[in-house]
């Protein structure tokens, strides 16, 4: 039952969030994206503290790129840097620093991991993520490939309620951490997301 309500949402949204952003322009964004590039450009980076991998960028989902953006600069998503990196965009901005980004290339391909306990925690997953990490819809995150301390941090602070989503932490209100380690470390296991750098 959750999991078909889940997808009649995601497809709902889907059909929303296709209409709902203008069209970023691509060359504005890579100007922008230099100081992005300081932190995301740089393989294995790592935020002070809390200390973690910073996300890969290459391979997101360029509406979700500009919904993460909006959630720092309006404060849902606590993190200072990013907070005041967000509250210097224009939504325009935004648009364009996604569609830099999504036009890096599309998530790396290849055999899938070998499943581990975190396969069957995943199943509710799937609906907006994809089974082996990669959305079908738009502004849904790609998880696949994803720096593994990264994403259990995030999940982490959803059943914290530290992040504010009503379906990310309905989702993982019951997560132990042994449960968000294991999810962790399957997804960041899966081909596809990739960190991106600037081309000279």
């Amino acid at each position: 039952m959750v999991r078909h309500l889940l997808t009649a949402t995601a497809l709902a949204l889907a059909g929303f969030a296709s209409g709902a952003f203008a069209a970023g322009d691509p060359a504005k964004g890579a100007a922008l994206a230099t100081t992005c590039m300081g932190c995301h450009g740089i393989d294995g980076y790592r935020n002070a503290y809390p200390s973690y991998r910073v996300p890969k960028l290459g391979g997101q989902k360029a509406d979700y790129i500009v919904i993460a953006l909006q959630g720092y600069r309006a404060g849902t998503r606590p993190h200072p840097t990013m907070r005041a990196q967000a509250a210097s965009l224009s939504d325009q901005d935004m648009q364009d620093l996604a569609a830099w980004f999504a036009s890096q290339g599309e998530p790396h391909t290849g055999s899938a991991a070998a499943a581990g306990p975190g396969k069957d925690k995943a199943a509710v997953c799937t609906a907006c993520h994809g089974e082996a990490g990669i959305s079908s819809a738009p502004m849904w995150p790609n998880l696949a490939g994803q720096h593994r301390d990264y994403l259990a941090q995030a999940i982490e602070r959803y059943r914290d309620k530290a992040r504010q989503d009503p379906v990310m932490q309905g989702q993982v209100a019951a997560l132990t951490d042994q449960d968000i380690t294991e999810l962790a470390a399957y997804f960041s296991a899966q081909p596809g997301l990739f960190t991106t750098h600037l081309k000279n």
